[in-house]
């Protein structure tokens, strides 16, 4: 086979006597190198060097970044599978649970006995792609680690300002409530 020097040769893209000229400098180049032990630098050999740690530190960050998008996913795809597996019955009642989801209060229609076990904390509402399922509250504590945004309403996080302290019912508890209110 021959070089790449004899091929362009042939095709007619390359000169004789440049052919010659190159061929000459680099022997002596390395006669030089031989004797005097002089380092000659190769430029094209640090610009490939650079440009291969130039695409290694890309393909690591992009696979950094994959693996975040992967994990991601498969943290979704836990959290779904909790929802699913765990969900209850919401039962055809008539008794509304309000909730707010992003700012809006939402509704959800249960028996009273599945309203009981909302009111007393034993479960909790999710969001599970468009719709609310009702899980048991250890679940909710599950996917709370895992994608906080999932759970919807828990009774037992009712923020504080919402909450009536023990001060305030002793304060109440002066006054007297009417029977007989007219409205």
């Amino acid at each position: 086979m021959a070089s790449l020097q004899e091929q362009l040769l042939k095709a007619g893209l390359a000169d004789k006597s440049a052919a010659k000229k190159i061929k000459r400098q680099k022997h002596k180049a390395k006669k030089l190198a031989q004797t005097q032990k002089v380092v000659t630098v190769d430029q094209a050999k640090l610009d490939a060097q650079a440009a291969l740690a130039a695409k290694q530190a890309k393909d690591a960050a992009l696979a950094a970044e994959q693996a975040k998008v992967r994990e991601a996913k498969e943290v979704l795809a836990q959290v779904k599978q909790l929802i699913e597996v765990n969900k209850q019955p919401k039962g055809q009642g008539d008794v509304v649970v309000n909730f707010t989801d992003a700012n809006v209060v939402k509704r959800l229609y249960v028996d009273s006995a599945t309203h009981q076990l909302i009111t007393q904390a034993r479960l909790a509402i999710a969001k599970l792609n468009d719709g609310y399922e009702l899980i048991p509250v250890p679940v909710a504590d599950k996917i709370v680690t895992r994608h906080p945004e999932a759970i919807v309403y828990r009774a037992d996080d009712i923020p504080e300002s919402e909450q009536s302290t023990a001060q305030d019912d002793e304060w109440y508890a002066v006054y007297d409530i009417p029977d007989d209110l007219m409205w």
